[in-house]
């Protein structure tokens, strides 16, 4: 059945599979008469365009090739949902061979809604949800898969390198890799077996992240001036605030699981690489040394105080004082400062 549901935050991902899509059922020459994308509009002007996407679906191709009808955020719940229900009922056991109905959503539908349970039963659905960025060796596949899409070749440390300094950004892991692929054609084309080294990726590749771990350094010491520094240097960079708070997030919880593993009195290296998702044991001698002046207490609270940090910044909180105010709060809570354990 030609009908697709693809949802998903990761944008650049899922822009990449409707491409795909694009390039497989649409004649190129035929494009612009068989293709419609319908956008969701504030108010009750909604529903229209959406039912007048499903009855396009209905019709046959202009040409050669086949039809595609986007819709994007269509009403699966709320007002217009059971209108919009019905009609999608009607249409989904009728589409023509000929025409392909895409149904794409910026977050996951509501499974208990009956377009959701309906659209399982018809359409092809597929997920491109960001990978959470603790899940290190996620991401670390992540890189493998799209080096290997591009025919670039990485060792086994470029790949945790790139792994680092992109975190679960697609849309920056595909455009550092087509840089590294530019650089190989032009600097390694006579090399037998042309590969890209961990130092080739700390020269070309933006260290955003790598920063970003500096600044969590800095509230784990408890230096709210240095902490002050890196943060504005990454703002004046253009990181995005929700990276910045991701990448904290994903440090503190890493530390919070090391913590909790060597209180419970665990000590083999290996056990507590898997609790606490780190790839490379031999990192835990090191880590040990970082959680020494911290308590469970103050991670645990720092972890609170992140959580906060990133509600407040999808509310629409003004970022650089949201996040120069919660950095202070946070460098005074793993300082041991009153102020710092007062604001839990």
């Amino acid at each position: 059945m030609p009908a697709y549901l693809y949802w998903g935050e990761d944008d650049y991902r899922l822009s990449m599979a409707v491409q795909s899509l694009l390039d497989q059922v649409i004649d190129p020459a035929w494009r612009s008469f068989n293709v419609d994308k319908i956008e969701t509009l504030a108010g009750g002007e909604a529903l229209a365009p959406m039912i007048q996407g499903l009855n396009q679906a209905m019709t046959p191709p202009f040409g050669l090739g086949h039809r595609l009808v986007w819709l994007t955020n269509p009403p699966l719940g709320g007002q217009g949902a059971d209108d919009f229900f019905s009609e999608l009922e009607r249409t989904l056991p009728a589409l023509p061979q000929t025409s392909h109905l895409l149904l794409t959503f910026n977050h996951k539908p509501d499974g208990r809604s009956k377009a959701t349970k309906l659209l399982s039963k018809y359409a092809q659905v597929e997920e491109f949800s960001l990978i959470p960025p603790w899940k290190t060796e996620l991401l670390l596949k992540s890189v493998q898969q799209a080096a290997a899409q591009l025919e670039i070749q990485l060792t086994p440390e470029a790949a945790e390198q790139l792994a680092d300094c992109v975190g679960n950004d697609t849309r920056q892991l595909y455009g550092e890799l087509k840089k590294l692929q530019l650089y190989t054609l032009q600097n390694l084309a006579n090399a037998s077996r042309p590969q890209i080294t961990a130092e080739m990726v700390m020269q070309l590749v933006s260290a955003t992240t790598r920063n970003n771990l500096q600044l969590a350094d800095a509230i784990r010491r408890g230096q709210t001036s240095q902490a002050l520094t890196v943060l504005s240097e990454l703002l004046n960079q253009n990181e995005p605030s929700l990276r910045i708070v991701a990448t904290l997030t994903r440090q503190f919880r890493t530390w919070l699981w090391l913590k909790l593993m060597l209180e419970s009195g665990e000590r083999d290296q290996k056990t507590i690489a898997r609790a606490a998702e780190i790839r490379n044991p031999k990192r835990i001698y090191f880590l040990q040394r970082d959680v020494q002046s911290l308590t469970l207490r103050q991670l645990q609270g720092s972890l609170s105080h992140l959580l906060d940090l990133e509600v407040s910044l999808k509310q629409g909180r003004e970022a650089t004082a949201t996040l120069q105010t919660k950095v202070v709060e946070l460098c005074q809570l793993c300082s041991g400062s009153p102020s710092g354990v007062g604001s839990l």
